[in-house]
């Protein structure tokens, strides 16, 4: 991201880590609770540790493309990804065209 985006770039990095932090918190609650106090089947509680460990690990290579100075930009052919992309979802790793072709 370019330096008149600083501003931005610490608002996406605070919302990520917000996000991180809650990820973990749901994670902790889900493998220590589970099925007992949410009334949950085994199956569902399986499904939504792994969506959570997912979210956590976007969340958490968002942060560190950050630190090394790659976040923002594309992971495919390397342009700078809009930062209402980004706002909209922090931990995207491509543009809206490479996306879509990742998905056929």
């Amino acid at each position: 991201m370019t330096t008149g985006t600083d501003g931005r770039l610490l608002t996406l990095r605070q919302t990520l880590q917000d996000q991180a932090e809650r990820h973990t918190d749901e994670l902790a609650r889900l493998t220590t609770h589970g099925t007992a106090a949410d009334g949950m089947d085994p199956q569902t509680v399986a499904a939504l540790v792994e969506s959570t460990r997912q979210a956590l690990a976007d969340t958490t290579q968002a942060l560190k493309r950050i630190s090394d100075g790659s976040y923002g930009r594309c992971e495919r052919c390397g342009v700078d990804i809009p930062v209402e992309r980004l706002e909209i979802l922090p931990h995207a790793r491509f543009c809206v065209p490479c996306q879509q072709a990742r998905r056929g």
